[in-house]
């Protein structure tokens, strides 16, 4: 893992070849994002005034992000007035750094996780692993990825590409070897699986003394933190152990508990469909006798200064990981989250992890590309984030190989392969349309000769025929059309 990349990970073209070809990956997704779709179109429709909500959400997100300088000060004051010790981590290796020395400090050698974006960001299990602490996922899903030592494949539901059949197997398999064994004679019905998570994590939840979360949400103006979540295990992380370390993102703040109100309206309805969140924990700071004993926030930066800059790609740190637009999205659909080759798939990844990572690396700088720009991840977007115009952008830079900021200084892009094709192309058709006559020319010409034209391109234009058939030429060009229209129309 590398800033929220998977080493070793071919580009997005490359990855995503392979698994359209898969038709039980395309079955499962298929399946689940339909059903997400369908609940999260009902849940959504109830609210006479969403569309209010939605620009109250964007534009709550929009001051926060003009004044984080101010946030951040407000946050790092309130949590320390409440007990809590604020740590603050300019890039992932940082962060690793300073939860592990966390845990050392307490001798323990295991901790139970909270699901965590930004830590799956940062790859904190392999570090803490390196260090010789072992970090057990307790979300179901993330349990599942885990013990099946795979990759997460969505922000909501990691193992949205296994079906019930697939994680029977991987339980009744590799439960033993991370703790309580799977019961005998396990099978694939949900209530069995789910049964067979509980009691496995059960005994780690009793016996853990330090807890790894992030946070959904922090609220400035008191330092209280918020996690939602629908299965129990959060709270159980949360309250627990004696120690507890929460890894967040600085942009999830938002100003006060009024703006928290709004976002505890739009992420439930647009993530899991549901009107609240089932388990809802905040907390601000320790509190004697109850909770733990040790409260630390790590303040995670790793590249969002630098997105921050951009004032075209900032509005990708609205993003309150809610998935929807994965869910609506058809080449997510099609090709699953491991294609992405990032911890972010689908359209938010496509925005969110060149900008963190830089483009420097070539799966990053496909990323950009991996959409069709239909438009549909705006539409169901409850921050109203205009996926499509931040992908255009970001495939400009890509493609003019412009500079981006990158931990403070700048950085040369590498275009990537078949720019240097498209830029030829875009030179030639602006010669072109600069010159009137010789347009008409090359218009006649390739009308005439229409029947001798290939199905598809030879040379670097061959890339771009693999995915769609070459248009065909018609009989006439429009202006040869409209020039005879016109003449017919002044005959008598």
């Amino acid at each position: 893992m590398s800033g929220g990349v998977f080493v070793g990970m071919p580009a997005f073209p490359e990855a995503a070849k392979v698994a359209v070809r898969d038709e039980v990956l395309r079955g499962n997704l298929r399946h689940a994002t339909g059903t997400i779709r369908v609940r999260r179109a009902a849940a959504v429709a109830e609210l006479a005034d969403w569309a209010a909500l939605r620009a109250a959400g964007a534009a709550i997100k929009e001051r926060t992000l003009r004044h984080l300088d101010h946030y951040l000060l407000q946050v790092e004051e309130r949590v320390t007035a409440a007990g809590g010790v604020v740590h603050w981590a300019a890039d992932a290796a940082e962060a690793n750094r300073i939860v592990t020395e966390l845990v050392r400090e307490t001798g323990e050698h295991e901790v139970v996780k909270v699901k965590s974006m930004a830590t799956q960001e940062i790859g904190l299990n392999e570090a803490l692993a390196e260090a010789g602490i072992t970090a057990y996922e307790t979300d179901l899903a993330e349990l599942i990825v885990q013990l099946g030592e795979d990759r997460p494949s969505h922000i909501l539901v990691p193992a949205i590409h296994r079906n019930r059949g697939e994680i029977r197997e991987i339980f009744a398999d590799r439960m033993a070897t991370w703790g309580r064994p799977a019961p005998e004679g396990l099978t694939d019905e949900p209530a069995e699986l789910a049964e067979a998570a509980r009691l496995h994590l059960r005994e780690k939840f009793l016996r853990a003394k330090v807890a790894v979360s992030g946070a959904n949400f922090m609220v400035a103006e008191t330092g209280t933190l918020a996690v939602v979540e629908s299965e129990g295990n959060g709270r159980m992380c949360l309250t627990l152990p004696e120690t507890l370390i929460s890894v967040v993102g600085i942009e999830k703040i938002v100003p006060t508990w009024r703006d928290l109100e709004v976002f505890l309206q739009l992420l439930p309805r647009s993530s899991t469909a549901e009107r609240m969140n089932p388990y809802t924990s905040l907390w601000t700071g320790t509190t004697d006798g109850d909770g733990p004993r040790a409260f630390h926030l790590v303040l995670l930066d790793n590249g969002r200064t630098d997105t921050l800059a951009d004032t075209v790609g900032r509005q990708a740190l609205r993003c309150i990981r809610c998935s929807a637009c994965l869910n609506v999205c058809p080449v997510y659909e099609r090709t699953g989250g491991h294609a992405y080759g990032s911890v972010y798939p689908g359209p938010i990844g496509a925005i969110l992890t060149p900008q963190l990572q830089g483009m420097e690396d070539e799966l990053a700088a496909s990323l950009p590309y991996a959409s069709s720009l239909c438009g549909a991840c705006y539409q169901v977007c409850p921050v109203a984030i205009d996926i499509p115009d931040v992908l255009v952008h970001l495939r400009e830079r890509a493609a003019t190989g412009g500079t981006v900021t990158r931990r403070g200084a700048p950085a040369r892009i590498r275009p990537a392969r078949g720019h240097a094709a498209e830029r030829a192309a875009m030179r030639a058709a602006r010669w072109a349309l600069d010159r009137p006559a010789a347009l008409r020319v090359a218009q006649r010409v390739a009308t005439a000769t229409r029947r001798l034209h290939p199905r598809r391109l030879p040379g670097p234009g061959r890339a771009w025929t693999a995915s769609r058939d070459l248009p065909a030429f018609p009989e006439q060009s429009f202006r040869d059309w409209w020039t005879t229209r016109n003449r017919d129309d002044r005959q008598p």
